[in-house]
């Protein structure tokens, strides 16, 4: 079968996300012919989304309908370099998106900013308590772009989503009610905090008593009507539990189609092709100038599609793999710790706490949102003194209620049956009458800890599928079990009849099974050094110039904190360097 060749374009855009599509909206008015390839189908909030059938949890819930679809591409899985890895049949720890919007569909909307201390770890590590406290096998590095640089796109994307929250602290004057140990802000969050839930309420209470400092969570879940700098109206959320998973009905949870892509489908000089999969990026005769790619359609035909500019924004672990498949980077390897491409993988780490109370205490969990609740930082990263404690990094704790759902969202006993009456009757009892704590760590990189091809198993297209080598190393097991302690504390203030903790012990290995999160990251790092990163300050490739990959694989350690701030703050600064900088003069715009 011979591959169709198209005309040129002037930027292609690989995956069609959050990435993906502010890229597209911040070049739209630059006059470039742009085109963004997505493998999966077109969405949009109204008819996709429209209610009734969006509170489907068999659909989307159980059956993944908004997800990667496993058995025509996966990823191997192992714990360590002498193991002999797997494929991963059905998704469970985490959920790759698929389709227009990926990621920024399904999620729950916490929009973080990281602390500044998260962007400069192994410095900060290194001054407060030298540089033996970092063990040897961890790959720990610096951000090369500080929090300074990157405010100005963090207020930019939170004004795009619409966040609601309380800030703590503006241009250096703090704020009650906020989280005390954010960085300076430039401004305060575009709408006000979502309304706090009973459970939310209680943890306060039980926060405040022990001495610690409780936020509303920044939440891209809209609070009051708002129009987003793109000119695009966001809806008011009505709590209705459905946005883990889910795409919004109401317009409220931020995803591109509730804020980007209402703007951006006005641009003439924007075209979208769904049903193409990206394959490999072309490269020149010299490998140091991208000259397009080859996709696949739905019915297995190859095409060619040139392109000057080719912005890699597909999902974390798909850039990690394409850049692979391309032979574009050296791929890193585990014996001699040299290579880039696949580096510095990395996992979140949860726990929590169940609380189970008595018919006299009333949550009604069905009325919750995907970033409803509080949280405290005391214990995240750098905010605490970590002298004796043998870990690195630390965790948020807090109470959220995302919802009700009637399968995935019954917090029972253990114990209880999974089904007939003994079942039905612990869902009555329990149903309106239990919260949870939960904790969400950062995790390190590792040098064992990596991303690389398969020798053995390949996806329908015949191409090898990525090999995940990952497993939970001591550090993040002491960190958790410190966690675990301290929101137990706050667990017996509060005052259950009975509670069960779910953290990780000192023994502990990755589970794929359960869902954990999907926040994975790293394998396509950005760094100050080729030696050491893929991509430099402005996520432009070291190898080829007119390349820039986007999203969490850029990430040179996971935080404790959810990835999406992040993403899109960095997405809007390379954005603004193609702009300003790469389009009038096309080069490196660091030099190795």
């Amino acid at each position: 079968m011979d591959t169709i060749k198209h005309n040129p374009v002037d930027v292609l855009i690989i995956g069609f996300g959050w990435t993906g599509s502010l890229m597209a909206m911040e070049l739209a008015d630059s006059g470039l012919n742009i085109l963004a390839l997505e493998r999966g189908e077109d969405r949009d909030t109204w008819p996709d989304f429209a209610y009734p059938r969006n509170a489907d949890e068999l659909t989307y819930g159980i059956r993944l309908k908004l997800f990667q679809n496993a058995a025509k591409e996966t990823l191997t899985v192992r714990h360590t370099p002498r193991d002999h890895a797997m494929p991963y049949r059905r998704f469970g720890s985490f959920l790759p998106g698929n389709g227009v919007g990926g990621a920024g569909v399904h999620w729950n909307g916490m929009l973080w900013r990281p602390l500044e201390a998260d962007l400069k770890m192994h410095s900060t590590v290194t001054e407060r308590y030298g540089a033996s406290v970092i063990p040897a096998d961890m790959t720990l590095q610096d951000y090369p772009v500080s929090y300074q640089e990157l405010e100005p796109f963090f207020d930019k994307f939170e004004k795009i989503c619409g966040t609601a929250g309380q800030a703590g602290n503006v241009n250096g004057v703090k704020l009650a009610n906020g989280n005390p140990y954010e960085a300076p802000r430039s401004a305060p969050y575009p709408t006000r905090p979502l309304t706090p839930q009973y459970s939310a309420q209680l943890f306060t209470a039980a926060a405040e008593k022990l001495g610690y400092h409780p936020f509303p969570i920044p939440a891209a879940n809209c609070s009051e009507p708002y129009k987003n700098p793109y000119g695009v109206q966001l809806g008011v959320c009505n709590y209705c539990g459905y946005c883990e998973r889910f795409g919004c009905f109401n317009g409220s949870k931020a995803s591109p189609q509730s804020t980007v892509l209402p703007a951006l489908r006005q641009h003439s000089n924007f075209h979208l092709r769904t049903g193409a999969q990206v394959i490999r990026i072309n490269t020149d005769a010299s490998g140091k100038r991208a000259t397009g790619v080859i996709w696949v359609d739905n019915k297995g035909q190859q095409h060619e599609q040139p392109a000057d500019l080719v912005i890699l924004s597909a999902f974390q672990l798909h850039n990690v793999r394409l850049l692979l498949l391309s032979k574009i980077g050296k791929p890193y390897d585990v014996e001699s710790g040299e290579g880039v491409v696949g580096r510095n993988y990395a996992y979140q780490m949860n726990g929590g706490i169940s609380l189970f109370f008595g018919e006299e205490t009333r949550f009604n969990p069905f009325a919750g949102a995907g970033a409803s609740g509080v949280f405290i930082d005391d214990f995240n990263s750098e905010n605490f003194d970590h002298t004796g404690l043998d870990f690195i990094g630390g965790a948020t704790i807090g109470a959220a209620i995302s919802g009700g759902r009637p399968v995935q969202q019954m917090p029972l006993p253990k114990g209880t049956p999974q089904w007939g009456s003994a079942w039905k009757q612990s869902i009555k009892q329990h149903y309106l009458h239990t919260m949870s704590i939960g904790s969400s760590g950062s995790v390190m990189p590792y040098r064992q800890c990596y991303l690389d091809l398969d020798p053995t198993y390949c996806d329908a297209h015949g191409q090898p599928l990525l090999r995940m080598t990952f497993d939970w190393q001591p550090n993040e097991l002491k960190m958790t079990q410190f966690m675990q302690g301290k929101a137990e504390e706050i667990a017996k203030v509060i005052g259950p009849k009975h509670y069960e903790v779910n953290f990780m012990n000192l023994d502990s290995h990755y589970d794929v099974r359960p869902y954990q999160s999907t926040h994975t990251t790293g394998g396509t790092v950005m760094g100050d050094n080729p030696k050491t990163s893929v991509v430099n300050k402005y996520l432009q490739s070291w190898d080829v110039h007119n390349l820039f990959v986007l999203g969490a694989s850029v990430f040179p350690q996971n935080l404790a904190y959810n990835p999406t701030g992040i993403v899109g703050a960095t997405a809007l600064w390379a954005a603004h360097a193609i702009r300003t900088q790469y389009l009038a003069q096309p080069g490196p715009l660091v030099q190795a």
